[in-house]
């Protein structure tokens, strides 16, 4: 049986051209992703999306936007979001005498990005943030770095759990990535083809431990363009061992799938797949 998954486009203004217009009004694009070369100001942006959205209503209007390096909106009433390891330094910083506050500092912190975040695009007509980022930060990754809340996969997952309650609360689905891990690999995989020679076993072990104890939350999820080359020669956005066997086996996930973007792709597109499973209940 053949499957076609809808497809998220770009544009490469702040406005839409007819070919734009064509485009989006194809049955098989499901959104429209934003970069930073589409915004000028917050009522251009909200023209934008209102006009996506003229189009077709169905249309998700999509954006990467997490905190520190990578938000595309700072200017014109946007607050600056720290990067996510600066939630998980906050997390070690007790009070002196009391035990335990960084934590729950931490965690209210990140509920507040979460909903500030939220809020913020939300009211522009932004539907949809591919976040929180749940790599681990091995000190390895420059492409990840600060983006990543920290090394423990239990601060990693109790952090996202927060900022996805803030998102929530503003009416925000979330986007867990990269599966299963890209924080162990130096190339940038938008420009290179990573690979990382541990086990299977070490990656269920370590990195990929905050998908199973957020599978109950998570809506989506974008698994890593990095080629895990003990499990499968094929990078794990584009492989059904990695998206049907092992994440349906140690997890149990009924969300969409968001396959991860390269320059190497045609239109910069990004394929939200179909890769639905049942759900551990």
């Amino acid at each position: 049986m053949s499957f076609h998954a809808p497809l998220i486009i770009d544009i490469a203004g702040t406005t839409l051209t007819e070919v734009d217009r064509c485009r989006l009004a194809h049955p098989l694009v499901g959104g429209m992703i934003l970069f930073g070369r589409n915004w000028q100001s917050r009522a251009q942006l909200t023209d934008l999306c209102l006009e996506v959205k003229s189009i077709r209503p169905d249309l998700l209007i999509a954006v990467d936007h997490e905190g520190g390096r990578v938000q595309r909106f700072r200017t014109d009433g946007f607050t600056h979001l720290p990067p996510m390891r600066a939630l998980g330094e906050l997390w070690s910083q007790d009070d002196k005498g009391q035990p335990g506050s960084g934590v729950l500092k931490a965690c209210e912190a990140a509920t507040s990005v979460g909903f500030v975040l939220a809020s913020e695009l939300r009211a522009c007509g932004v539907d949809f943030s591919f976040t929180p980022v749940l790599d681990l930060d091995h000190g390895e990754s420059g492409v990840i770095g600060d983006r990543a809340f920290a090394r423990d996969p239990r601060v990693v997952s109790l952090l996202a759990r927060s900022l996805m309650q803030g998102l929530l609360q503003a009416g925000m689905a979330n986007c867990g990535k990269h599966f299963p891990g890209h924080g162990a690999v130096k190339a940038d995989s938008h420009v290179a083809l990573p690979v990382d020679k541990r086990s299977l076993k070490a990656i269920l072990a370590d990195d990929a431990q905050p998908y199973r104890w957020l599978g109950s939350v998570l809506t989506a999820v974008m698994p890593a363009h990095v080629i895990y080359s003990k499990v499968d020669s094929r990078p794990a956005g584009f492989s059904p061992r990695w998206l049907q066997d092992i994440f349906a086996r140690s997890v149990g996930f009924s969300g969409a799938w968001s396959a991860p973007m390269t320059c190497r792709w045609p239109l910069r597109a990004r394929w939200m797949a179909a890769h639905s499973v049942t759900q551990k209940r």
